[in-house]
């Protein structure tokens, strides 16, 4: 059975906004639904947020569920970085759709960047993480894929996930299966760990699910589930 990615992974919006704009974004829904934010167009800093971080329990956090990196202010940056280089127990996801906005570097070994491509036209994005952001790990977002992205260059990337346009959109593109599986081919002849979102169960079929994880994140996963049964 195919698993919830949010099961897997913490969202830990320190940040909550984004002024991009895009016109699938989840997020700004999700705010609007909750209440979380006056305007979303305006990012807001939640510091007091940043304690979740001090607990032992290890966590594979994503804290760009509600945000995007790249309007991250530079105070927020250095305040939210402080607290990761004191907890190393964790492992930390950011994720940004304007990679050509950042300049930033980053030698920890448990931080992850990543970039959301969603079609051909975004496959510059993937040369430009890496060329604006130094750091250990990279990994990007197929969601939500709305064309074929033929060829990718995959090199230096850690892990990809696919996913598909949710939601109650008018004029919904659904990601093609022959799509998906050309990026699972290629990702796999370079040994990348695939994670398709729970969203392609009707456009692939279950059996053909394929969640693969960092073996840094299931080395965090098999140790909170370890804790579970010494707590039991």
């Amino acid at each position: 059975m195919s698993t919830c990615i949010k099961d897997l992974i913490q969202n830990l919006n320190i940040v909550v906004g984004c002024n991009i704009n895009c016109s699938y974004c989840y997020a700004r829904n999700n705010v609007r639904r909750f209440h979380i934010s006056d305007n979303f167009n305006v990012p807001k800093f939640f510091e007091n947020k940043i304690k979740i971080i001090y607990q032992t329990k290890p966590h594979i956090f994503l804290l760009t569920g509600l945000s995007d990196f790249s309007i991250w202010k530079n105070e927020w940056i250095n305040i939210v970085f402080a607290a990761i280089k004191d907890n190393k127990q964790h492992q930390y996801i950011f994720l940004t759709k304007r990679p050509d906005l950042i300049n930033f570097n980053c030698d920890l070994d448990n931080v992850w960047f990543g970039v959301s491509v969603t079609s051909k036209m975004d496959l510059w994005k993937i040369n430009v993480l890496k060329k604006n952001i130094k750091a250990k790990h990279y990994h990007v977002t197929f969601e939500p894929l709305f064309d074929n992205p033929g060829e990718v260059d995959l090199t230096n990337i850690d892990c990809i996930v696919i996913g598909t346009m949710t939601g109650k959109l008018k004029n919904k593109i659904k990601s093609d299966v022959s799509w998906i599986k050309s990026l699972h081919n290629q990702a796999k002849n370079k040994n990348i760990p695939v994670f398709f979102k729970e969203e392609l169960v009707s456009t692939i079929k279950e059996e053909n699910m394929m969640q693969e994880l960092p073996v840094e994140f299931n080395k965090v996963l098999e140790e909170r589930k370890n804790g579970q049964k010494n707590c039991n």
